[in-house]
């Protein structure tokens, strides 16, 4: 094996390695100086041509030197990396200790494999196999470690017939093909058998939780910047859902995401995924995936979806920075895997030999199954195999992950020697010919894209792609939007783009966008108040647009898209809480479902199915999926409401039961929680009662729930004094029922990535803050027969049991008809509704003197529930029909059954109401003040000011 002579570099290589040899000699004078002279030239020639070599020397200079003095880089076999690592790792007592010994292995692993590949020319197909062995060996031994550290702290996990399960790791892209690059991020999908739960701890985990602390630890293990640097970057967004989606899948539930929401893409990706390591279970897997990777027809399909990728790939190409791209230019390794790909994915399901993962092991296959002529087999494997030895070089440079050549001169010099090109001129000259031959191969198999009247207009791409000026952007607008002439619109797009580019959204994600949003400017530009919805609708991409999932479903779903348009046109507030909850964006998908909410009784019945889905025991996750369902619903009523199908009395009996249905849920969550630790009190055994109710008050009591309303709530319950729990741990009713109470509250009031449930308010429950959480019935209403103040009993009208068993229930009317029907001395009941309406009024009202709060201005809303709650708390001694309801406007209608109040009256009063309330609704569907021009107001208010002072007059 000849070695290049050192002196034979140019000279400012030779300048370099000089200085770095006197640097280590200085350090480490014992290491070096004895190196024999063909050792020492090796050694010197090594430092001229990588940074990441001389860091290496810095890091572990005696394993280095230790590399030269064998030179087994000169060694053709495939090391056991495995083997070697497992030794390394055997006296590690900590994550730490894990860490630290994974990166020097790593380091010195790699060192090897750049000196054979720079120095010794070691053949493309050996770098690429080392490469991707050594990074299974680093996978596969840290997962080990991992597992048995894991299962010391959690358990073994088993499934439910109590075999064991273990976590495997599929390796995607070019890990998959075992080709991987020097400096390759590595793309990863974790996977389990089968759902179950550990053994052997002191607390058990579920076989999900389990796996993804063991994934989350293993993704530390190799991805953590520590002193030694870090082993991999690991990029797991291939998995379902990407970003968005569990860290880790059953078998079940990876099975069931690809054969019903796999995409064209993941076809692509999936095509590589190799189980690392081996085993039944890995096979039973890649068995289960195949039929979705190739299907069992010849499937030309695969043409168009490339042809669309052509698009992008040109779009890459004219960006400046990818010029000199060999991956992503034109006629790069991109093209190269694609056209194979394409070819596999065609005819794969029927030839299984297809089925390789490896390209340059499908490229001669290819030829012997007729897919492929022998020159253009030829043509691309050389060409492949010169573009990625050029990638590996430059990689190993400065290990860094690039596919950029060079444009200074000392990694010019470093290429060209390595190469054995006099000049950069003679390398260029070959780069280009075997990249003009691979582009001419794929030009040959996609051919001309194919008219599509769908298409978005060249115009537009070239609007979003191009780097223009603000006056040359401003002119292209001009000609493509007649109705966009304003330069804020210009700004807004502009100001977005800078925002973006400064983004870490990943090349995925950015081919994505670039395809995006010329559709979304196109759409965009035809609808009315362009203004308005476009800064809109860049919000929503902004906050989702490193989650390419998500960027993906608008691309791909035309009709979501157009919806999502439509909804931030109408309504400013339905763009922030999509904003907020990117995971709503899966509602747009079928707009007859999100314009068509369920009927009042059907919430209850679609969230306990929803919640069947999710084990008891993932309390988390129940959590999640509460939230996740009540945002959904939210965006359905939402829809509902701005397109005109609900008018906003009937939105305000949506939310409410949509409220009911979800706290009846969190209440069994509680329950269950609660009685599996202490049991359930004496008094409800046998029975369907859990001697438990809700009283709700305000907005929720009035039936009158808004999108952010809060929920006013009490507790009660109904056990005897000696009543106890019958269960492991035995404790008094009182206190079970206070637990039960704060496990509610706990439910509700968590803040999670998808936000808190809503926001409770106990103030109103005997003694408010200061009072007991829970409290029984006879003392409920003790409380509000001696010491409960005026404004409490007007609180009680709107007042009704949400939640309780029939008994309770009639129990809770009746003590709320007879407190409400106490007989009242009427100016004293006056003159404390009056003092608490000025007094709310003094601190809340934000009206000034052009507009007035809808809710608090004289003759506003409040003033209307405060009359209907003096009427009620004055006059139901005399008529006891009037505590029958909680809602306004069935009061006023009561009351004018009673001839309290005229027909004329009781018109007005709900009139104004409802235009007041409709007006206000409207405010916070644009995300504005609940305030109203003076004018308008009066027209509202002077009648109801009128019936205010004929009743409440001081």
């Amino acid at each position: 094996m000849s070695i290049c002579n050192y002196h034979h570099l140019p000279e400012k290589l030779q300048e370099l390695a000089q200085n770095r040899w006197e640097v280590l000699n200085e350090r480490y004078p014992e290491l070096f100086t004895s190196f024999p002279q063909d050792k020492l030239q090796t050694f010197l020639h090594s430092l001229a041509l990588s940074d990441f070599i001389f860091r290496t020397c810095q890091l572990v200079p005696h394993e280095t030197a230790a590399l030269f003095q064998s030179q087994s880089f000169d060694d053709h076999l495939l090391p056991n990396y495995r083997e070697l690592l497992a030794q390394q790792l055997a006296n590690c007592d900590s994550e730490e200790q894990l860490h630290k010994q994974l990166r020097i292995f790593r380091h010195m692993a790699m060192a090897e494999i750049a000196v054979a590949d720079m120095i010794a020319n070691t053949p493309l197909k050996d770098s690429l196999s080392k490469l991707s062995n050594l990074a299974d060996a680093l996978i596969l031994e840290a997962l080990n470690w991992l597992s048995h550290y894991c299962q010391s702290r959690w358990g073994k996990p088993l499934n439910h017939a109590g075999e064991e399960q273990h976590l495997l790791v599929y390796g995607m892209g070019k890990l998959g093909g075992q080709e991987l690059n020097f400096s390759s991020d590595i793309d990863l999908i974790f996977v389990y058998p089968e759902s179950g739960e550990t053994v052997g701890a002191r607390k058990s985990l579920d076989n999900h939780s389990y796996f993804t602390r063991l994934g989350q630890k293993l993704i530390t293990a190799l991805n953590q910047q520590t002193a030694e640097g870090f082993v991999y970057r690991v990029d797991m967004r291939l998995r379902p859902f990407g970003d968005s989606g569990p860290l880790v899948l059953s078998f079940a539930a990876i099975e069931d995401y690809y054969q019903e929401q796999g995409r064209d893409w993941e076809r692509y990706a999936m095509l590589k995924a190799r189980p690392i390591g081996s085993g039944q279970s890995q096979e039973q897997l890649t068995e289960l995936l195949r039929p979705f990777v190739f299907r069992r027809y010849i499937d030309f399909s695969v043409i168009e979806s490339l042809r669309k990728m052509k698009m992008m790939i040109a779009q890459e190409v004219r960006r400046k920075q990818l010029i000199h791209n060999i991956k992503l230019g034109a006629g790069g390794i991109r093209e190269v895997e694609f056209i194979v790909q394409v070819f596999q994915l065609i005819r794969g399901g029927r030839v299984q030999a297809l089925q390789e993962r490896n390209l340059l092991k499908v490229l001669p296959l290819l030829v012997t199954h007729d897919a492929m002529s022998d020159q253009s087999s030829q043509v691309l494997a050389d060409a492949y195999c010169f573009l990625r030895r050029v990638e590996n070089i430059i990689q190993a440079f400065d290990d860094k992950q690039t596919q950029t050549l060079p444009d200074d001169e000392l990694n010019q010099q470093r290429l060209i020697s390595i190469l054995k090109f006099a000049t950069w001129s003679d390398f260029i000259l070959e780069l280009n010919s075997h990249l003009a031959n691979v582009h001419q191969e794929f030009n040959l198999l996609i051919g001309e894209e194919a008219p599509n009247h769908e298409d978005v207009e060249l115009d537009w791409q070239t609007l979003w792609l191009n780097r223009w000026q603000p006056e040359e952007g401003f002119e292209w607008q001009i000609d493509i939007a007649i109705n966009w002439q304003t330069e804020a619109i210009w700004q807004e797009l502009s100001q977005f783009k800078l925002d973006i580019e400064k983004r870490a959204i990943g090349q995925r994600g950015r081919q994505v966008l670039d395809k995006l949003m010329p559709r979304v400017l196109w759409r965009i530009h035809s609808t009315t108040s362009s203004e308005l919805v476009l800064p809109r609708i860049l919000q929503i991409i902004n906050k989702i647009a490193s989650r390419t999932a998500y960027l993906e479903l608008l691309f791909e779903n035309d009709g979501a898209l157009i919806q999502l348009i439509k909804l931030c046109q109408k309504s400013a507030w339905i763009c922030d809480y999509i904003a907020k909850f990117p995971i709503l964006l899966d509602e747009l998908i079928d707009p007859k479902l999100l314009n068509n909410p369920p009927a009042l009784s059907e919430y209850a019945k679609e969230l306990k199915l929803s919640m069947l889905r999710i084990p008891e025991e993932d309390i988390e996750s129940q959590m999640d999926a509460l939230r996740q369902f009540k945002q959904a619903q939210q965006l359905r009523i939402a829809a509902a409401d701005v397109s005109g199908v609900l008018p906003v009395m009937k939105v305000s009996d949506h939310l409410t039961a949509l409220a009911e249905a979800i706290l009846d849920e969190v209440i069994q969550q509680a329950w269950q929680q609660l009685t599996r630790r202490f049991g359930q009190p004496k008094s409800t055994l046998g029975t369907e009662h859990k001697g438990f109710a809700v009283i709700g008050y305000g907005k929720m009591g009035g039936i009158e729930l808004g999108y952010g309303s809060d929920l006013d709530l009490v507790f009660i319950h109904n056990s005897t004094p000696d009543d106890v729990t019958v269960g492991e741990r035995e404790i008094s009713a009182t206190q079970f029922y206070v637990k039960l109470a704060q496990k509610i509250m706990h439910i509700f009031n968590t803040r999670m990535s998808s936000g808190i449930l809503y926001e409770l308010d106990m103030r109103l429950r005997p003694s408010g803050n200061s009072g007991v959480l829970v409290i029984r019935l006879s003392s409920f209403e003790e409380y509000q027969r001696e010491e409960a103040w005026t404004w409490e009993h007007q609180a009680l009208v709107r007042s009704r049991m949400i939640y309780g068993y029939p008994e309770i229930a009639e129990d809770f009317e009746k003590v709320r008809h007879q407190i409400l029907s106490q007989p009242r001395e009427q100016n004293s009941l006056k003159q404390d509704v009056i003092e608490m309406r000025e007094k709310m009024r003094n601190h809340i009202d934000k009206s000034t003197a052009e507009h007035i709060d809808i809710k608090h201005g004289k003759g506003g809303l409040v003033d209307i529930e405060f009359l209907a709650q003096y009427l009620v708390l004055y006059y139901s001694a005399q008529h006891s029909k009037l505590t029958a309801y909680s809602d306004n406007v069935r009061i006023f209608e009561q009351l004018t059954e009673v001839e309290i109040l005229t027909r004329a009256q009781s018109a007005q009063l709900i009139e104004s109401y409802c235009a007041l309330r409709d007006t206000g609704h409207s405010a916070v569907l644009q995300n504005k003040a609940s305030l109203i021009e003076k004018e308008l107001f009066s027209l509202y208010a002077k009648p109801v000011v009128k019936i205010w002072q004929q009743f409440l007059t001081a």
